[in-house]
């Protein structure tokens, strides 16, 4: 997960807690953060999914992305575009960069729960095929 916002990352290390799989995720505070940590993985270190916050300074999310897609070692991981911001077009560009999704941030205590859930059950079910 990348996100520069430390409650946001704090509340999913506490929902990965809820759900059993606390050490379902790294967290890193930056994307510039994510992708020295990204570089320094061998093949099978590599994350499954990363949760990727769209509005961050310096490297945003949407770049970040780009960077992503275009290194030949990290474009086929999924990644989850993680924001506040209900835009459609933010959306639709993250989707057209090779984002897998664009998930909204949660309101409330379920809705974290739930996030949680979603990227844990699908970081497992990408793990399987590999």
């Amino acid at each position: 997960m990348v996100d520069d916002d430390a409650e946001d990352r704090m509340l999913m290390q506490d929902m990965f807690a809820e759900i059993g799989a606390p050490d379902a995720a790294h967290y890193a505070d930056s994307g510039e953060t994510a992708l020295l940590y990204l570089e320094g993985l061998t093949d099978n270190e590599l994350p499954s999914v990363i949760v990727l916050d769209l509005n961050m300074p310096r490297l945003n999310g949407t770049q970040v992305l780009k960077i992503l897609k275009q290194n030949t070692k990290l474009k086929h991981i999924t990644v989850i575009m993680y924001s506040t911001s209900i835009n459609n077009i933010e959306k639709e560009q993250s989707l057209k960069l090779g984002a897998h999704s664009y998930v909204i941030k949660p309101s409330s205590y379920n809705d974290c729960i739930k996030r949680a859930k979603y990227f844990n059950d699908l970081s497992a079910e990408l793990s399987s095929y590999n």
